[in-house]
């Protein structure tokens, strides 16, 4: 995770662009939370599922190659649509940028393009239930109107990533018929969602972040891969929403709810008692203290 704050100069502001979600907001309680390295796995699991996505990511990604780059830019982009005020907008239309020269055909010999609507919603509208099943295991579930709140700043996100209001159930009603369909007719155990979910022994270690870091993960490497390998599928599966888990054809068994039921309990007690500084990411972190001292200013 790169934490050099040297921001670079903010993009001109189109006065098309659409609002990022509100300071204050569920979003920016939750999306530079730490508690985001462990929603984000399930999440790209969800969303290579669907055999269009997941093709996409098998033919154009470099996940395999540069698996800690990609969960770094992953993890900025997402930063930047909550956090990034103008930048977000600049950033959505970077990403349809990349998006464009994504297309083939998939398993099913169904060819795909990464920025058909029917694609990029799934891909955008997998966070929604992740980040409820997260926050009954990590944090205090959402309330009905959280739920509704959460929803409302996640299609205000789609906007920002170029989707059309048209693209995406207008209201949590409307979303969970549209996600059982998907669950029903789409998802599958696709190539790229057997590897991220996993037990992956061949990922390499760390090449970024601080380098006495680097160094002695790389020589502990051997030792350390193996446990952290088994943890990450684990919670991959287990914080996959138990209706995607059954139409991906994933086993979860009631030990294994007990393990992470009592590893969330130690999340949602531990985390919430951290100063700001370790329980928020750089860039979360200057965004809340920028929004702090212009109310105070």
């Amino acid at each position: 995770m790169k934490t050099d704050e040297t921001a670079a100069p903010a993009p001109p502001h189109r006065a098309e662009d659409p609002e990022p979600p509100p300071p204050g907001g569920i979003l920016w309680s939750i999306a530079g939370d730490i508690r985001v390295f462990l929603s984000l796995p399930p999440a790209l699991a969800l969303q290579v599922a669907h055999p269009a996505v997941g093709a996409g990511v098998d033919d154009h990604s470099v996940f395999r190659t540069d698996p800690w780059g990609r969960g770094e830019r992953s993890l900025r982009s997402l930063l930047l649509w909550v956090y990034g005020g103008e930048e977000a907008a600049e950033e959505g239309r970077r990403l349809r940028e990349l998006h464009k020269p994504i297309r083939g055909t998939d398993a099913r010999g169904l060819r795909y393009h990464a920025l058909m609507p029917a694609n990029y919603a799934w891909v955008h509208a997998t966070g929604f239930p992740v980040y409820r099943q997260a926050q009954r295991y990590l944090g205090r579930p959402f309330t009905d109107a959280q739920e509704r709140q959460l929803y409302a700043e996640w299609l205000q996100v789609g906007r920002i990533l170029g989707l059309h209001d048209r693209d995406m159930p207008a209201s949590v009603e409307e979303f969970w018929p549209y996600y059982r369909r998907i669950l029903a007719e789409e998802l599958a155990l696709t190539t790229v969602a057997a590897e991220l979910i996993g037990v992956d022994r061949s990922l390499p270690p760390p090449d970024r972040g601080p380098r006495a870091v680097r160094l002695v993960a790389r020589a502990l490497w051997p030792v350390l891969l193996p446990p952290l390998a088994r943890f990450r599928s684990f919670v991959t599966i287990g914080l996959l929403p138990p209706d995607a888990r059954e139409a991906i054809g994933l086993a979860w068994t009631p030990a294994q709810e007990r393990r992470l039921r009592r590893f969330g309990a130690v999340v949602r007690t531990v985390v919430p008692l951290l100063p700001e500084r370790l329980r928020y990411l750089p860039a979360a972190r200057r965004a809340r203290a920028r929004h702090r001292a212009a109310a105070r200013g």
